[in-house]
Formats: C-alpha cells, sequence, structure tokens
C-alpha cells in the first residue's frame, strides 16, 4: 500500500481547468474586441514577413502545416494586405507579328493603358473600314487614276501609230486579228494573196520577209514598252492609292502615335501597322472573295484580314489596387500557365495571336500566387514547368505536351512574357521534406520556410488571444457569445486537442466547429450565452458521431468474444493499452499481453515480428528488453532464457515501444512465477536501463482503459500505470476524475521497471549484490534470479549429457 500512495497521482494533476480568475478580463466574449491578426505562430509570423519582404529572385515560400491550422487563411489575409502596400503591375498584350507571324510579340503598358489600346486598335480598324472606301469612291482618286490609263493608252496608240507608218513605208499593211497583230505585204498599195506573193521573184520575196523580220522586232519592242508602260502606270495607280490610304489613315493612327509616343515598341508596331495597311488595301476596297476561297480551309488571317490589327489583352490589371494576389482553387496546367485555343474548321482546325489565353502565373505576374502543394504535385507536367518559369524568370503559354512532341506540330509560339511572381505553396510536413530531399530545384527556388505549429503555450496573453479569437467566430458567423463558464471549458477542450496541459490547440478547424456546434446548442435551449454545458454537449455529441468502432470494440471484450481481464492476477499476462485512429476520431484500445517463458537460448521472441505483423519500432522495442534482462541477470551467468511475447487476438499488426515496459513486466511475471494484477493496465517504453520513457496519447489510453472497467464495473482497484514524464499530458474528461476523486480508480505515475513491477506484482523489486545476484528473498527479481539460475542447471545437464552420448557414439 506503501508503494501504490508513493506513485499515485493527485487528482489536481489529472487535469488542468481553467479558473473564472484566469478569465477576469471578461463577462462573455462580446465584452472582447475581435481578433486582430494571427495567435500563437509567431515563429510563422516572423517568416512570412520575412518572406514577403524579400523581393531577391528565388525567394518563394513554402507554407508547412498540418491541416486545421489555420494557415490557409492566414496566408490568405496577410498576403492581401501585403499586396495593397505594392504598385500596380503593367499590363501586358499580345500584337500581331508582321515579320514572323507564328511568334505573336509581347508588350508591356501602365496598368491600364492595355485597355486602352486594345480600343484604339478597335477604333481605328472600324474607322479606316469606313475612311479608306469613302476616300476610293471620290471624283479625285477617279479622275486621277483615268488619267494615268489614258496616258498609258494614248502613249500605246502612237507607239502603234507609229509602227502601222513605218509598216507602210516599208510595203505593208498592219492589221489586229484573233491571233494577234500581222503584218500584211503590198503591191501597189494592194494587199498580196498567197499565190500573188509566191509569184514574186525569190529576191523581192527576201527582200519583203526581211522587212517583215523587222517589222515583227519592232512589234515586240512596242509591247515590251507597252508592258513597262502598264507596269508604270500600274505602280502610279498603287503610289496613288497609297497616298490616298495615307492621307485617310494617318490621321487615325495619329491619335494612338501621340498617345503612346514613348514606348518605342508600340510606335514601332503602329508604323508597321500603317505601312501594312498601304500595303494591302483590297480588304478596305470592298473586294469580295472568291466563292471557291470561301469554300476552302483558309487560315484566320485570311478569312478576317483585320484580325492581324487586333491587340490581345493578355493581362489587364486596371481593376487591382496594388498587386495582384492569385488564389488557383483549381491547378490544372491550363489554369496555371495558359493554353492557345483553337478555332474548329472544315477538316482542320486554326488560331491565331488573339486566342492566346493567360494562365494564373500571368495574372499574378508583378504580385503574388497562392497554391496548393498537394495539387500542384499531382501533375507533373505542372510542377516541372512551374520550376522552369521560376529559374528562368519567364512565363510560356505552350500547350501541355508540345515539348514531349516526337513530331513537331506547326502552332503559336508567342513570346515568353518577363515574370516577377512570388509563389506560395502550402502543404504538410512531408510534401516539403520529401521536397526538399529529392528535388535540388526546390532547395534553390523556395528558399523560405514558414512552419506553422499546432499548439502554443497556454499564457494568460493567449487566453485572452483565444477569446477574442472565440468573439471573432461568433461575430463573423452570427453565433451566440460564449459567457465566461463556456469560454473556461472551451479553453480546457483546446489543451486536451494539444494534448498538454500548458498548452492550446492551434488547430483552429476543430475549435471553430465546437465553437459553432456550442452555438447551435444554445440557440436550441433558447439561451442567451453558450454555457460550460454547451460546450460539453458539443463534445459528447461530436464523440459520439464517431466512435462507433470504440463501442463495438467495447461491446466485443464485454461478451469476451476479445478476452481482457479487469479483475484478479495472473502470471505472465498484463493489459497493454494501444491508441486507434480512425481518421476523426482517436480512442484508446486495451490490449491483453502474455509471456511464456522457458529453458533455451532464444533470447526475446517477438511473436508479431515472427509472422511479420509487427512493425520497425516495436521490433526495436522489443530487442531493447533483451539488453535489459542481460544486464540485470547475466553478467556473471548465461542468460538461459527463452522467452515468447505477443499481443493475444491482434490481427492487424502492431507498431510503437509504448508497450515495452508491459512487455518487460509480463516476461518478469513468468520469470518468477508471479501473478500480476489485471486490474492495472500499462503503458510506457523502457530502455536497457529499465527507466520508462514518455509515450504519446497518454489521456486517450486512460479514458479507453477506463470505460472498459466501468463497464465491467468499477471495484476501487482498477487504474493504470504511465511514465510520470506524462503527467502534464493529462486532459482527462471529468467522470475519469470524479472516479478518481472517489477512489474508484487510480492512476499511478512511475520512473522505471522497479517501481512498475512494485505496484503490479505487490512485492519489491529487490538489489542486487556484489556479484550481481539478487540474494533477497520475497523480491520479484530474486525469483527471477533464481528461474535463470535453474534454467542454466538445466541447459548444462542437457549440454554434458548431450556430450557424454557423442563419446559413446565414438
Amino acid at each position: 500500500m506503501k508503494n501504490l500512495e508513493l506513485h499515485r497521482v493527485p487528482v489536481e494533476r489529472l487535469r488542468r481547468t481553467c479558473k473564472p480568475e484566469e478569465l477576469d478580463f471578461c463577462t462573455t466574449t462580446e465584452d472582447v474586441p475581435p481578433l486582430d491578426g494571427f495567435i500563437g505562430q509567431e515563429r510563422a509570423v516572423r517568416a512570412m514577413q520575412f518572406g514577403l519582404a524579400m523581393d531577391a529572385p528565388c525567394y518563394n515560400i513554402f507554407v508547412v502545416g498540418q491541416p486545421g491550422t489555420g494557415k490557409s487563411t492566414y496566408v490568405q489575409a496577410v498576403v492581401a494586405q501585403a499586396a495593397l502596400k505594392r504598385s500596380q503591375p503593367s499590363d501586358w498584350c499580345y500584337i500581331y507579328n508582321f515579320t514572323e507571324p507564328d511568334r505573336p510579340l509581347a508588350v508591356s503598358l501602365p496598368a491600364g493603358d492595355g485597355r486602352g489600346l486594345q480600343k484604339g486598335m478597335e477604333e481605328f480598324v472600324s474607322d479606316l473600314r469606313i475612311a479608306l472606301p469613302k476616300a476610293f469612291e471620290g471624283g479625285d482618286y477617279e479622275q486621277q487614276k483615268d488619267a494615268i490609263v489614258q496616258l498609258v493608252n494614248q502613249e500605246m496608240a502612237d507607239y502603234f501609230q507609229q509602227l502601222e507608218k513605218e509598216a507602210g513605208e516599208a510595203g505593208f499593211n498592219l492589221k489586229q486579228t484573233t491571233k494577234g497583230v500581222v503584218f500584211i505585204p503590198l503591191k501597189d498599195g494592194e494587199p498580196l494573196s498567197q499565190d500573188e506573193y509566191e509569184k514574186l521573184p525569190a529576191q523581192e520575196r527576201r527582200d519583203m520577209e526581211e522587212e517583215g523580220r523587222k517589222l515583227k522586232k519592232r512589234l515586240e519592242g512596242t509591247f515590251h514598252t507597252g508592258r513597262m508602260l502598264e507596269k508604270q502606270a500600274k505602280e502610279k495607280i498603287d503610289e496613288l492609292e497609297k497616298q490616298i490610304a495615307l492621307f485617310a489613315a494617318e490621321p487615325l493612327l495619329g491619335k494612338l502615335q501621340e498617345k503612346y509616343k514613348d514606348f518605342p515598341a508600340i510606335l514601332n508596331h503602329l508604323e508597321i501597322v500603317l505601312k501594312d495597311v498601304t500595303g494591302n488595301l483590297e480588304p478596305f476596297k470592298g473586294t469580295e472573295p472568291h466563292p471557291a476561297q470561301e469554300l476552302s480551309q483558309v487560315s484566320q488571317e485570311e478569312a478576317d484580314p483585320f484580325n492581324r490589327y487586333k491587340v490581345n489583352l493578355f493581362v489587364n490589371n486596371e481593376q487591382n489596387r496594388g498587386a495582384p494576389v492569385v488564389i488557383e482553387p483549381s491547378s490544372s496546367y491550363y489554369n496555371l500557365f495558359g493554353k492557345i485555343e483553337y478555332r474548329s474548321q472544315v477538316l482542320a482546325m486554326s488560331t491565331d495571336f488573339t486566342m492566346v489565353k493567360p494562365g494564373a502565373i500571368h495574372r499574378a505576374n508583378g504580385g503574388y500566387l497562392i497554391l496548393q502543394a498537394k495539387d500542384v504535385l499531382s501533375d507533373p507536367f505542372i510542377w516541372d514547368t512551374l520550376k522552369k518559369a521560376l529559374k528562368y524568370r519567364q512565363a510560356k503559354v505552350e500547350n501541355i505536351g508540345e515539348q514531349y512532341r516526337l513530331v513537331p506540330t506547326a502552332t503559336l509560339r508567342p513570346e515568353p512574357i518577363a515574370l516577377n511572381v512570388k509563389v506560395i505553396l502550402i502543404g504538410n510536413p512531408m510534401l516539403y521534406h520529401l521536397l526538399y530531399s529529392v528535388d535540388e530545384d526546390f532547395q534553390k527556388l523556395f528558399k523560405v520556410k514558414v512552419d506553422f505549429d499546432t499548439e502554443m503555450p497556454r499564457t494568460p496573453e493567449n487566453l485572452r488571444h483565444y477569446a477574442s479569437f472565440v468573439s471573432s467566430v461568433c461575430r463573423r458567423e452570427n453565433l451566440k457569445h460564449f459567457s465566461r463558464s463556456g469560454l473556461a471549458r472551451l479553453i480546457e477542450y483546446c489543451s486536451r486537442l494539444a494534448g498538454d496541459q500548458n498548452k492550446l490547440s492551434t488547430r483552429f478547424n476543430e475549435v471553430v466547429e465546437i465553437v459553432s456546434e456550442a452555438a447551435a446548442w444554445a440557440k436550441v435551449e433558447n439561451s442567451g450565452w453558450v454555457e460550460g454545458f454547451h460546450v460539453n454537449e458539443a463534445i459528447k455529441e461530436k464523440i459520439y458521431r464517431s466512435n462507433r468502432i470504440e463501442e463495438k470494440l467495447q461491446e466485443m471484450v464485454l461478451q469476451e468474444t476479445i478476452m481482457i481481464d479487469t479483475g484478479g492476477a495472473v502470471i505472465g499476462q498484463i493489459n497493454g493499452l494501444s491508441v486507434i485512429d480512425s481518421g476523426d476520431y482517436t480512442f484508446g484500445r486495451p490490449m491483453r499481453i502474455t509471456a511464456r517463458t522457458y529453458m533455451g537460448r532464444g533470447g526475446v521472441i517477438n511473436i508479431e515480428r515472427e509472422t511479420n505483423m509487427s512493425g520497425n519500432i516495436h521490433n526495436k522495442g522489443v530487442l531493447i528488453l533483451g539488453g535489459y534482462l542481460g544486464g540485470k541477470f547475466a553478467q556473471g551467468k548465461p542468460l538461459g532464457v527463452t522467452a515468447q511475447i505477443t499481443f493475444e487476438q491482434l490481427y492487424d499488426g502492431v507498431e510503437g515501444d509504448s508497450a515495452s515496459s508491459a512487455e518487460l513486466y509480463a516476461i518478469l511475471s513468468s520469470l518468477a512465477d508471479l501473478p500480476l494484477k489485471q486490474g492495472l493496465a500499462v503503458t510506457g517504453s523502457v530502455n536497457q536501463f529499465g527507466e520508462i520513457q514518455p509515450i504519446g496519447g497518454a489521456t486517450e489510453k486512460i479514458e479507453g482503459f477506463y470505460d472498459l472497467c466501468r463497464a465491467k464495473g468499477l471495484s476501487g482497484d482498477q487504474g493504470v500505470v504511465i511514465p510520470v514524464q506524462n503527467l502534464d499530458n493529462l486532459m482527462l474528461k471529468e467522470d475519469v476524475v470524479e472516479a478518481v476523486k472517489n477512489k474508484l480508480f487510480h492512476i499511478y505515475a512511475v520512473r522505471n521497471i522497479e517501481e512498475g513491477i512494485e505496484l503490479l506484482s505487490g512485492l519489491p523489486a529487490g538489489q542486487p549484490g556484489e556479484d550481481g545476484s539478487y540474494p533477497a528473498a520475497g523480491t520479484v527479481f530474486n525469483l527471477v534470479d533464481q528461474k535463470i539460475h535453474s534454467y542454466n542447471e538445466g541447459l548444462r545437464k542437457v549440454g554434458g549429457n548431450t556430450r557424454r552420448k557423442k563419446q559413446q557414439v565414438k
């Protein structure tokens, strides 16, 4: 009894309540101002401030934290504030490349000027389509054109008249036929027939043929001169049309040239546009397309010749206040990096520079892009493209897989735009460490780690912050405010979530759930405030919705389908405790651990390991037991023991070392032939020196065994043995605390195996003598030492008999 009282945990250490004086700053949360900023994440806040302040390349940010810590909400809020302090980035436009039509040109303009350029070019084309036809319909144009044509015709007539005169003098008549111009020989002014021509003397015929050849050569010269005159006339007409077009177009374009005189790229483009307009006047003159051309597959440029003068307003920042903040909830490749759209035609697809569409990375240029890491990493195209964009600081628009095609296709290759964006990835610790260890680019590109903790100290200052946080939630969601008792109960629940009496949980999603559900219960009861019992009801109902598996397992224990004793004493048997996480609910589960020892040299055999049902950490914990036994009982003799241990009725594997002390107690019990109290359950890992080490889930394990004992009937002798280091982790529910207070249930804390075995067996552990043996009778270790000694004697006899038999055989 002395040992029991020595290690019994006082009631006040089982749960840290929130006392009224701790909340003397308010009567209800309505008295508390809403939270301004973020609480409990000083490290993360400082890192984020540093990351946002760094303008150097590659200082992108990776926000690390468990789900529910409020990291996404915080990131969006703090980035939005930082963006307001920065200037608007430039607009980006794509314009037609008259030199290389498949490579549209990217130009930047101050925010808002991109829209102005786009509208200006649309108005220019619209005005031009009216002004040019009118200019060509005027009388001056027709008169000047007719004058040029008449001049050419007159010159050609003069040439033919002169040629006809020369032909007459040479004895020929010039005549135009359907086959062209021919020279007919004359005799005495009359045309010669073929017969008459044949009857002429040979010399005369030769003279006529010579003259005819000269005339034909002269005719060819005339035709050549005529073609040159026609060419000159066409050039004059073209020049006339250009002058008329220039006269009509230049004033229309002059307004844009004046507006964008400080932008050389725009001025150069406008000059090329003017040159192209004056060199391609047919569309403005209303020339009808050929019917066959309408049915054929033509490019978009050919179908709409005015398309080339348009401006594709790629990124428009005129509505932004400060730098853009883009949060991309659907991180597909095209949503992030843009795309080149295509228009379906007859048996073909066509595109042009106006169909180049931006992605989130383009819209965020000059600002911030917030992405979820798991969405980015789910598509290898996204991750690789994002790294290239950040590494080379330019954003391309390229349809997915273009760089992986075996056969290149003819498509647009828009000029990349200069990229100045800070990317913020939000993910869990596993993703961060995975990327940091396997991707060297990640280390170079994401140099700022913002690490969110899941807990914060339970200090008076943080209690005030928590009250402000609850006040903010109630105001934002229009919920009933919390009274002092309701707030106190909520704070206790937050310490339980943190798993520490001196901490508060920063998993704010779970806290907000309880706040909302407790407010709902208060509304159902028409209460003015959310009281402590409303919070209790919300927690109770939340557990009930998720603890079906726990109840089923307890039912199986009560039906003795799963065999666990909560009373009596048994040799080599003990109740261990494990934690089961079903996703939304975690609970403790008692498990029977047994050990059988016998003579041999097999050491400690872990049956779960032999059947491949044991994890590495559990295997390590079991191997440590051999070191402890050897250090305690085999300093002057062999450890001639084989011990088999197992978790009875375990069918889904075991991991962790929190049951290693329980396994050691069972082995010691089996060696000493000493029964262990079945009303006590044990948790805690052990090292090779027998020191008990802390474990996780202490609160859930205690409650799990308590619920089973209560269901079977509390005897007053039941309880749980835990490591003394876990006392600060206890936030037990009120009925467990009440049972301990009434001495119906007990919690014991131990530091080493000796203290634990004394609690479980009722006997002292014993101290070693100078020779390493345990001479004191009536101690646990004396009984163990004697059993090991007897095993060694048995092994020695077996060994001697074996040697004698071998000698007899020889």
